[in-house]
């Protein structure tokens, strides 16, 4: 095995402890060299390794929706893991999935009853692509195996959420290996006609009509389903067009095309409502979720699925598996119990009320770093926000970066994806604290330049 010199540690990282470690979706030795450290966490606000206070404007990663150190899911986890840290769900089970999937069932949309569990949204959306070709198999229709994503969708980084996915960096390295049979239709970004646009943009329905052209390209009978979020968070804050979404629902059920909404960020309570779903009233065949389900606690995520294609994949004899899939975690008792108490929390503090009543002043606030230096759009919708600056000379995605590092290094957590910068913050946030992260902002923008 090669030896790493003391030397090479010091040239990659501020400490040795930090050489073994190989961090996801980060640049290591940029990291490594300035490292950004948390070791505590409650409320509205992280702690760093230096004492200070770092406001969160993400809700972790989009996961915290009912903020940090919560007491009644930390007790849940503790009884759980006491009473039984773990139980098989092959030909076995446990009572807290099925209490679990009843409680998501009620928050649902109506029809979309059936509730598979998993441990990432990257799971649940491979779940949910293999639960399409399931469906049209068992459904008669076994040709139907295309499957329509979309540009700068993201939708994890399993093989088949990259291959449904559009963002050009999650795909290159990995393009040799990607599923065959995916097409993608146009993005819904467009800065020349929506820029700074309050809510839903005006302009861009017509993108959604592309579908009928890769229907006509492809043929009916061969696709599988259509996937997007409603709103593309990790490109960037991308929001639908209005009516857009009521267009792609109507083009799938044409067309007999299964259409799911991946959901893992706008799910439980992000726009002020249970789902996006919801929130634009277009139902879906299947919903995709993770982070929020259980506020980040455990890995956990859930694939909510009509009771038609369910009741359609559950053929043959009553000693048959209807669906060869599943994860050695799925349903994992410890993650469900923190995901009741969390659903608990969202129902007793109404949080999902709150961040529909908080929306406006939410927006207002975003949108007053209107006019400052490289702004070129501010995009906003229930408690979610994207700025988007002109690149640096120096580079893309170095003004970004620099922003989100100078307002941690302030005491305020922003997320950067390259020029993008979002906030996301906890459903429990408070006006002063939307006001300090706007300042912060305004800070960290006047000094980057």
């Amino acid at each position: 095995m090669p030896q790493t010199s003391p030397q090479a540690i010091n040239a990659q990282t501020s400490t040795p402890e930090m050489a073994n470690y190989w961090m996801p979706f980060t640049a290591n030795k940029q990291f490594k060299a300035n490292p950004r450290i948390l070791t505590h966490a409650k409320g509205m606000y992280y702690t760093d390794d230096h004492g200070q206070a770092i406001l969160d404007g993400t809700a972790g990663l989009w996961c915290c929706n009912a903020g940090h150190g919560r007491q009644e899911i930390s007790e849940a986890v503790s009884k759980q893991i006491t009473q039984m840290d773990y139980a098989p769900s092959f030909q076995v089970s446990h009572h807290l999935p099925f209490e679990l999937a009843n409680r998501i069932a009620e928050l649902a949309p109506a029809g979309l009853d059936k509730v598979f569990f998993t441990n990432s949204g990257s799971e649940s959306v491979d779940t949910a692509l293999k639960m399409a070709l399931c469906y049209h198999r068992a459904n008669g229709q076994p040709t139907r195996t295309r499957f329509i994503g979309r540009e700068l969708g993201y939708h994890g980084v399993g093989f088949g959420g990259i291959s449904v996915g559009g963002i050009g960096n999650n795909r290159k390295t990995f393009h040799g290996q990607l599923l065959q049979g995916v097409d993608h239709l146009p993005h819904t970004l467009d800065i020349h006609n929506n820029a700074f646009s309050r809510g839903l943009p005006k302009h861009g329905i017509e993108k959604a009509e592309i579908l009928e052209q890769l229907v006509t390209l492809h043929g009916a009978e061969n696709i599988a389903a259509v996937i997007v979020e409603p709103m593309s968070g990790s490109a960037g804050v991308i929001l639908p067009p209005d009516g857009y979404l009521k267009r792609l629902r109507e083009i799938t059920q044409k067309h007999g095309i299964l259409l799911i909404f991946d959901e893992v960020i706008t799910g439980f309570g992000r726009l002020g409502s249970a789902f996006a779903s919801d929130f634009w009233q277009v139902t879906p065949d299947i919903i995709t979720t993770a982070k929020a389900i259980n506020n980040g606690a455990i890995p956990m995520g859930a694939v909510i699925v009509s009771n038609s294609l369910h009741d359609t994949c559950m053929q043959g004899p009553d000693n048959m598996i209807e669906f060869f899939h599943g994860y050695t975690y799925s349903g994992h008792p410890v993650a469900a119990a923190s995901a009741l108490a969390t659903l608990n929390i969202y129902q007793q503090e109404n949080l999902f009320q709150r961040a529909k009543d908080l929306s406006q002043y939410f927006e207002d606030a975003v949108h007053s770093l209107k006019g400052l230096p490289n702004i070129i759009d501010i995009r906003n919708i229930g408690l979610v926000a994207g700025i988007q600056f002109s690149p640096s000379d120096k580079g893309a995605g170095k003004r970004g970066y620099d922003i989100f590092d100078r307002c941690f290094r302030q005491g305020t957590l922003i997320r950067a994806t390259g020029d993008i910068l979002a906030l996301s913050p906890p459903l429990i946030v408070e006006k002063s604290q939307i006001d300090d992260m706007v300042n912060s902002l305004t800070d960290a923008i006047h000094a980057v330049g």
